[in-house]
């Protein structure tokens, strides 16, 4: 629902362009999201400029298949909506992801990359960046939950005024958004923190937890905003993501004490500690200036007692002349 007292910032082109708050927010979200995956890759030994590739891989899938899986899902939106009126809103978290992570696995085949390496880098970007994105739901006032009748507890963040309908309504996007920050803040710990752990448990976190919030936040919405006919879509898919996270992590577990001896690491050393060291176009170019300039260095010696020796024969010959 567009919040028509201030939707915007209106540039004077043409008619007037006007670019949403809602926009302005998800935009910082990827912003910051990005700048957490920059930091955990350098965290996690992979180089920090790829996040640019990672951007140009999961942005484009991702805004498809959040608009893709919204028009799919959406009563009053056809497929045939996708793009016509696409500036009029209607976008799906759930679908983002679901884009998002067939861009993360392009990037991985790409660079020849463990997927949950990367997804490790990943997610808690992705949920800082879906606590951000939330209140852009305030400034579209949407998403709230139903309508507060008890004085007492019209006040925000409790609620927030709805002015389209002049109600106040639980202010279910700000619970939301607390909620996902605070799995961000596990996220990035369990990330920064523990490094001798094996590939994935950041990601089963995040299917887990944002599934769980998501399954329970789902159905208390006001209906207008719950995808799906006859079945919560976004509710099924949120239950999913729980239950996949959960047995994800226990078989990432199990997986690394079959290997390793261990549940975490290994009961002798901690190879999952050892990451190996990937480079960009731009160091491997300059490694291999300086490996040659070592080379050439290392060649230079050599010759150099070669020349001293061939001068110190000739004057013995000389000398030998002479005498």
């Amino acid at each position: 629902m567009q919040n028509l007292l201030n939707p915007g910032i209106t540039i004077p082109i043409g008619d007037g362009f006007t670019i949403y708050y809602y926009a302005i927010i998800i935009v910082f979200g990827i912003i910051c999201a990005a700048v957490v995956a920059g930091i955990l890759f350098k965290h996690r030994n992979l180089p920090a400029d790829w996040i640019l590739d990672l951007l140009l891989c999961v942005l484009p899938l991702g805004i498809i298949g959040a608009r893709t899986f919204y028009c799919l899902t959406d009563p009053s939106t056809s497929i045939a909506d996708w793009f016509t009126k696409f500036r009029a809103g209607g976008l799906s978290i759930i679908g983002g992801v679901i884009g998002g992570t067939l861009g993360v696995v392009l990037f991985c085949l790409i660079h020849k990359l463990n997927f949950l390496r990367v997804a490790d880098c990943v997610v808690p970007g992705v949920i800082l960046a879906q606590a951000i994105g939330r209140w852009g739901n305030f400034a579209n006032q949407e998403v709230y939950g139903p309508e507060i009748t008890n004085p007492a507890l019209q006040w925000f963040p409790m609620g927030v005024f709805i002015d389209d309908v002049q109600e106040w309504h639980y202010a279910f996007f700000f619970y939301e958004s607390v909620l996902n920050l605070l799995i961000f803040i596990g996220l990035f710990l369990l990330m920064w923190k523990f490094t001798k752990k094996p590939h994935g448990l950041a990601l089963s976190g995040y299917l887990f937890g944002y599934g769980v919030v998501r399954s329970i936040m789902e159905p208390l919405r006001d209906s207008q905003f719950i995808l799906g006919s006859s079945l919560p879509i976004s509710q099924v898919f949120a239950l999913c993501m729980a239950i996949g996270g959960a047995v994800l992590f226990v078989a990432i577990l199990l997986v690394n004490k079959k290997l390793h001896g261990s549940f975490f690491g290994a009961a002798e050393g901690e190879p999952s500690a050892i990451l190996p060291r990937y480079y960009s176009a731009e160091e491997r170019k300059k490694m291999e200036e300086e490996k040659r300039k070592k080379l050439s260095a290392a060649n230079a010696n050599k010759a150099e007692p070669s020349r001293k020796e061939k001068d110190v024969t000739n004057k013995s010959e000389q000398d030998q002349r002479e005498e």
